[in-house]
């Protein structure tokens, strides 16, 4: 964890107009740390790579600049503040070459580093588009996956509210300060994701949505998650900048294709015809996904200070049952033939609902164990499914 005086100096930097998240990366390798660059002259920055009009900025903004975040970051204990040396801070995103050095989270910012689905996709969405939209979202927190979209009108909201109502977690990533709503329509599910989820964004407080903001929040959608779900887009559509965002970060990109008289289906098969996964259920991503779920799961248990650093490792597979975890046999033998609620499960093996989830949604990729619907699960036999 950074000093005061150290998160006190980045945020400082960070607020001045021209220094970027390069700026702030060379001054924190630089000099060690933002505040030693606060006592430095200008050519002292300028040795370290920073440009004219960046440090012009920087000394021309007043010395409380980021007090507002530091208020803020103090008024609530659901207010964070994280940086890239944090374990809180989100380890697939810390990977990407234009990472944030600077990230506000409003929740729990310990999702951050579940294993996160990005759903995307029209403002105005058809009601296929909704009802699919609902469905995988739905899908995928009951199977303990966290769904991650932006908090816009349509099949973000739907997505979100989807994941809630299903009992799973959501993240919404958004463009503006953590002190201002947008769109205003749904502030209700922000205030519900701010509680059951988490916000976030790397805008500093008081900072209002533009337009020009909307990019840099999907590169963190994307950036954040395993995979990117396009459920409708235009051609000319700004969710198609998220899969370009997921396409350049090596992440997967799945769509959902529709009917060729819909123009909201016409972005999802150009980024089909691009490479993009074609999906037609929830389990074909779940399929997709699996090797690097696996990999989460079973990651280091020993050094919990860098939650998911091996989730890029696409080549382990689930263990044979002879030689399964305890956790993982524990919730087989729970299971029967017949279908168990969840609650059922979670009571019979004393494991955490979080736990018992991903355990379920590995066990179920590898045919070992089936979703029946209503949260009820049943044992499928012996196999390893392999």
């Amino acid at each position: 964890m950074l000093t005061d005086s150290e998160l006190r100096a980045r945020l400082h930097f960070w607020r001045a107009k021209g220094m970027g998240r390069s700026s702030l990366r060379r001054i924190v390798e630089h000099f060690g740390g933002a505040a030693e660059a606060l006592r430095v002259s200008d050519s002292a920055l300028l040795e370290a790579g920073l440009k004219q009009e960046g440090i012009a900025a920087y000394r021309a903004q007043a010395r409380d600049a980021a007090l507002p975040d530091w208020r803020w970051l103090e008024a609530a204990d659901d207010h964070h503040i994280l940086v890239p040396e944090d374990s809180r801070y989100p380890a697939l995103l810390k990977r990407i070459r234009t990472a944030p050095p600077v990230l506000f989270a409003l929740g729990n910012p310990d999702l951050l580093n579940d294993p996160q689905i990005g759903m995307v996709g029209s403002r105005n969405p058809t009601q296929g588009g909704k009802e699919n939209a609902r469905a995988f979202a739905a899908h995928f927190a009951t199977n303990g996956l966290t769904v991650t979209s932006g908090l816009a009108v349509g099949i973000d909201a739907h997505s979100h509210e989807a994941s809630l109502d299903a009992g799973g977690n959501t993240i919404a990533v958004v463009g503006n300060g953590l002190d201002i709503i947008y769109p205003l329509r749904n502030r209700k599910l922000a205030e519900r994701i701010a509680t059951q989820g988490c916000i976030v964004s790397e805008f500093p407080i008081g900072i209002p949505a533009h337009p020009q903001h909307f990019p840099r929040r999907n590169r963190i959608i994307s950036g954040m998650s395993f995979g990117v779900l396009i459920v409708e887009a235009a051609l000319q559509s700004g969710t198609l900048v998220t899969a370009r965002h997921a396409m350049e970060q090596g992440r997967e990109v799945f769509a959902i294709p529709g009917s060729i008289h819909n123009p909201l289906a016409r972005g999802c098969h150009h980024l089909i015809r691009q490479g993009a996964k074609l999906v037609e259920t929830a389990s074909d991503i779940l399929e997709e996904i699996a090797p690097q779920l696996n990999v989460w799961l079973q990651q280091d248990k020993a050094n919990p200070t860098t939650p998911g650093q091996a989730v890029l490792n696409l080549s382990a597979q689930l263990p044979d049952t002879d030689t399964f975890d305890p956790e993982y046999a524990q919730v087989l033998d729970a299971l029967g033939y017949e279908p168990l609620p969840i609650d059922q499960i979670i009571l019979n093996t004393g494991l955490t609902a979080d736990a018992v989830s991903s355990i379920l949604l590995m066990l179920e990729l590898h045919n070992l164990v089936a979703a029946c619907g209503g949260g009820h699960y049943m044992r499928l036999g012996s196999g390893t499914g392999n």
